[in-house]
């Protein structure tokens, strides 16, 4: 018979074993069905299986084995084994214990005295213990704390770097845009300049022609009427 059953702990159903293990209620049955063939044990109410918690265990292990399930059966129930026998011994010794106390009333009065003595002790290291989970939780506290400070910290950091380099590349843009702007404007007097260059060119080439052609005209009538063309270089 199961002697390892802890006092006032909790039983379920099949259903709300289903639930907490993530399996069918058939499933449940199944499982219940190979551990039972392989030696495991179960608390009964007549014909219905009562599950504790550690029967959930049992059961989260055959739904996640990658063996075939009665060999993890028999090893569950192997350690189901091992557990009762050391829980039989337990209750043995303290059997034993009570037997073998002193009649005597000062030997007693003894025992007494050390027993309460050692749960003084405890009380003491449960205090100290208390103590010191305090200080942890305040630790973990201002830890947390300053994780948020520092990542707070490194968050607005980040952040305005961020907005230093937008600024300079927005900077870098509007820079950029100006000298393009100013070169396009040179480049624009210089076609200009060009044009008018060109121009000024053309007026030239056209009055070298126009000279050109009233000479070679000139240099074709006759010598009486060459007169004129003296005058031309005489200028």
């Amino acid at each position: 018979m199961r002697r390892d059953i802890q006092p006032n702990e909790r039983a379920y159903s099949s259903k709300e074993v289903a639930e907490e293990v993530g399996i069918a209620t058939p499933t449940v049955r199944k499982y219940g069905q190979i551990l039972e063939r392989n030696g495991y044990e179960f608390l009964k109410d007549g014909d219905r299986r009562i599950f504790v918690q550690s029967d959930i265990g049992a059961l989260i292990a055959l739904r996640d084995t990658d063996k075939p399930l009665d060999d993890t059966a028999k090893d569950l129930a192997y350690q189901q084994k091992e557990r009762l026998e050391e829980t039989n011994k337990t209750e043995v010794a303290i059997s034993d214990t009570y037997e073998n106390l002193p009649q005597d009333p000062n030997q007693l009065k003894e025992i007494l005295m050390f027993v309460v003595n050692e749960l003084a002790a405890a009380r003491e290291m449960n205090a100290q213990l208390t103590n010191d989970m305090s200080q942890l939780k305040i630790t973990v506290s201002r830890l947390q704390q300053d994780h948020h400070v520092i990542s707070s910290s490194i968050g607005n950091s980040a952040q305005k770097t961020h907005a230093k380099i937008e600024k300079l590349t927005e900077q870098q843009k509007t820079y950029y845009e100006t000298l393009l702007h100013q070169e396009m404007e040179k480049s624009e007097f210089l076609q200009k300049e060009l044009q008018s260059i060109r121009d000024e060119q053309k007026k030239e080439w056209h009055s070298q022609n126009e000279f050109n052609k009233r000479l070679e005209e000139a240099i074709q009538e006759p010598k009486e009427k060459r007169g004129w063309l003296f005058s031309l270089f005489k200028k």
